[in-house]
């Protein structure tokens, strides 16, 4: 059971990112995914979540409207696409997976998580 992240990098404030992170089979297809963040010196915190079909998605305020989540599951990927970065934006994004979407969606309650990918927005 394996979850990797990857598309993090640098970028100008103002500009844009799309994270994926793969699965390691089918048995990801049917569990609810979500995205995480922990920037330097801070606790980990919620970011998106998506469940199993992709009818629902819930955001943390900071993210809403500038942060899209999205899955593909013929591919085993979902997706964060990161519009109009701003600098406390830079962390490390992790994916997370769990079976079912937990109640609240926000928690870090998630069975499974990736590694992290490093995501930094100058001014």
């Amino acid at each position: 059971v394996q979850l990797q992240a990857s598309g993090g990098g640098l970028v100008q404030a103002g500009g844009s990112l799309r994270l994926s992170c793969a699965d390691s089979g089918r048995t990801f297809t049917l569990y609810a995914k979500a995205w995480f963040r922990q920037a330097p010196g801070k606790e980990r915190e919620f970011v998106a979540a998506i469940n199993w079909s992709g009818s629902s998605t819930y955001y943390a305020d900071s993210v809403k409207g500038r942060f899209t989540i999205s899955r593909d599951n013929a591919k085993n990927t979902v997706y964060l696409q990161m519009n109009s970065l701003k600098p406390e934006d830079t962390a490390i994004y992790y994916c997370a997976a769990h079976p079912g979407l937990p109640k609240p969606p926000s928690s870090s309650g998630y069975d499974y998580w990736g590694q992290g990918t490093l995501v930094t927005v100058s001014s």
